[in-house]
């Protein structure tokens, strides 16, 4: 099964089996390729760059989808935000990911968090 760790308001680096601790990165995605620690410093403009140019993740990849939509969320660019987080939320693929927190949820169920707090 895989894992994909995230900061909600999500932001997603990838694991996969038992997890010792919060990573300072993306595990099983090429480093910064979801653009996790550029989300972590509050440079929104990097992480934005970093995913949209990471050519190693699909672009229907839950995990990416939402930091896409998180670093759109964050530059005031809600339309792009809220496409993003739809495309999560409707995925075919899903997988659980882990919250910086700690917490553990469905990517589905995360993108649609997500999407809620956009319209806060």
């Amino acid at each position: 099964m895989k894992m994909v760790l995230i900061g909600l308001a999500p932001m997603v680096f990838a694991a996969s089996g038992a997890l010792a601790g919060t990573p300072a990165a993306e595990i099983g995605y090429e480093r910064g390729a979801l653009g996790f620690e550029a989300l972590m410093a509050n440079d929104n403009e990097t992480a934005l760059r970093q995913i949209q140019s990471a050519k190693s993740v699909p672009h229907n990849d839950p995990a990416r989808l939402i930091n896409l939509g998180r670093a759109h969320a964050r530059l005031g660019n809600v339309t792009q935000a809220q496409q993003a987080f739809e495309a999560a939320a409707n995925c075919r693929e899903h997988f659980d990911i882990v919250l910086s927190s700690g917490k553990v949820m469905n990517s589905r169920k995360a993108a649609m968090l997500s999407l809620q707090s956009l319209k806060r």
